[in-house]
């Protein structure tokens, strides 16, 4: 099968296209011919290789060579001891432990994050959704508890995971602000915020507004930046690990009722998650948003387009 592999760390041109060994599913695993992948902020960061990167997944080269975690595509093989699905069944989900989704075929275990394809939703549609939707709804339905009426704020909310904050939290009642640039405001208006705040233009720490959830989608603005923007039991939530968040996630547990909250949303999923954000789509609850489409063989060129900072929703990689 052909694969994308990154032979390094570094920068994009660590990628070449490859043959390499098609896989054969174990007892309890599914084989998918992938259509649809993605490329985000997070798989810059395994590529350029920071030290805690090369602690956790290979010091010389990266341990799983083969990147992207979230894919959509079809059955074509199972395991003998599968039950929960079947060849030809249209898939999407998350391989966020040994990623290899940006290739031909992905082996997962039947259990991994994986719901069944909406006739109606293509594959590109379904692998965007995996690539914001499932940590918006960890940090803003599980970890922040976000009620209706509430006024929450969200930094960073034309990008993959902040388009998905503002569906979601709308959906859950909440009175949304969304901050971006001037460029992309028609673009959150349009999904969902009731207030977009343009950020080259005014400092929403600043200005004086109160919010029960400030969600920093870009880990762009700290715990003590957003400290006074909060109403008395007010959460911060970031999805950018640091050491100034676990210093304040540490500290918020124990002096004051504000809080600061990180967690690793993508290895908390499941299918559970999937499943409910299906359920969203088919109602018309959530969009996907892609800004880019890119073959296979152009992943470089897709990874220099996400580090320009810019990109809006969800960068595609398609494969068939």
């Amino acid at each position: 099968m052909r694969a994308m592999i990154c032979t390094d760390y570094g920068t994009p041109d660590v990628f070449q296209l490859q043959e390499v060994e098609t896989p054969i599913p174990k007892d309890h695993e599914v084989r998918i011919k992938i259509h649809a992948a993605t490329v985000g902020p997070s798989d810059c960061t395994f590529r350029k290789g920071s030290l805690i990167v090369k602690l956790v997944y290979g010091f010389r080269r990266p341990k799983n060579p083969i990147f992207g975690a979230e894919l959509s595509g079809v059955i074509d093989a199972v395991g003998k001891k599968v039950t929960r699905y079947k060849v030809g069944d249209q898939v999407f989900g998350l391989s966020a432990k040994t990623f290899g989704a940006q290739a031909e075929y992905k082996c997962l275990h039947e259990n991994t994050p994986l719901a069944i394809k909406p006739a109606a939703m293509s594959h590109e549609e379904g692998v965007a959704i995996c690539d914001g939707a499932p940590t918006a709804l960890t940090f803003l339905r599980d970890k922040a508890k976000v009620q209706r009426g509430q006024r929450v704020l969200i930094n960073g909310a034309s990008g993959a995971v902040g388009i998905y904050a503002i569906q979601i939290a709308k959906f859950l009642g909440a009175e949304v602000t969304g901050v971006c640039s001037g460029a992309n405001m028609k673009l959150v208006k349009a999904h969902g915020a009731d207030r977009v705040i343009d950020y080259t233009r005014e400092d929403f720490t600043k200005n004086g507004q109160i919010y029960d959830v400030i969600f920093d989608a870009v880990g762009k603005r700290s715990f003590a930046e957003c400290k006074g923007m909060l109403t008395q039991r007010g959460i911060y939530l970031s999805t950018v690990l640091s050491l100034s968040i676990l210093f304040d996630m540490m500290k918020t547990m124990v002096f004051g009722k504000k809080k600061a909250i990180f967690v690793t949303a993508g290895l908390m999923q499941n299918q559970a998650n999937l499943n409910f954000l299906t359920e969203l789509y088919t109602a018309g609850k959530i969009k996907s948003v892609i800004d880019q489409r890119y073959p296979l063989e152009r992943l470089a060129e897709a990874h220099r387009y996400v580090e320009t900072g810019h990109k809006k929703g969800n960068v595609v990689i398609t494969v068939v």
